[in-house]
């Protein structure tokens, strides 16, 4: 028996007498660091474009394989990114992910970040996978929404040396005519991200 039995009690009576702390959450909701990881977003150019080039960094790079990723070829008469290729479908399963960040650090072209956003809890697992339509940064200032042309005389390096800082005049936004995804309804989990377990007939038949 310890010499002194009231000594394992210390740390309850401590905490029996310190004032209570209630966080009046979600009426107030508590600043977060900056470098806060919370909710991706995928950034654009100042001319609108999106920075992604569909390279699957960001998907090789995640632990949890949350992100899942399909690139393809811009064209001059369609045309998401400066670069050869863009992100055509794009989508992060957040019943998945666990925020470390791996993903932006694997980003060759700060496409994707992390911003403030905690609050991802939702009623269904599918409104949990974001799309590309839905982690797409909005329209700022001197932006024009991508597919639409390069700006006149700037190449893809000038873009990522910050050559451009807004649209050039007179640009408009293409009329999208291949493949677009963007506003398709997003896969089940299981037949998105990884194809599904056989069944347990099938597994014995082939035994």
């Amino acid at each position: 028996m310890p010499e002194n039995p009231l000594g394992g009690f210390g740390v309850t009576f401590k905490a029996m007498f310190k004032k209570r702390l209630t966080e009046q959450y979600p009426e107030y909701k508590k600043p977060t660091a900056p470098r806060f990881h919370g909710r991706h977003q995928l950034n654009r150019h100042p001319d609108g474009l999106e920075k992604c080039v569909g390279c699957e960094l960001c998907a090789w790079a995640c632990p949890a394989d949350a992100i899942y990723v399909e690139g393809a070829d811009n064209t001059e008469e369609e045309r998401y990114s400066p670069g050869e290729r863009y992100g055509r479908v794009y989508q992060i399963n957040y019943l998945r992910c666990i925020l470390c960040g791996l993903c932006v650090e694997a980003c060759p072209t700060r496409a994707l970040t992390m911003t403030n956003e905690y609050e991802l809890a939702d009623s269904s697992r599918a409104s949990l996978i974001y799309t590309k339509e839905e982690l797409l940064s909005g329209l700022q200032e001197g932006m024009v929404d991508s597919p639409h042309a390069i700006f006149p005389g700037m190449t893809e390096k000038d873009y990522y040396n910050g050559l451009v800082t807004e649209a050039a005049p007179g640009t408009v936004q293409q009329e999208p005519h291949s493949g677009d995804k963007l506003n398709e309804e997003p896969q089940p989990a299981e037949t998105t991200f990884g194809a599904a377990e056989p069944a347990a007939a099938e597994a014995v038949s082939e035994k």
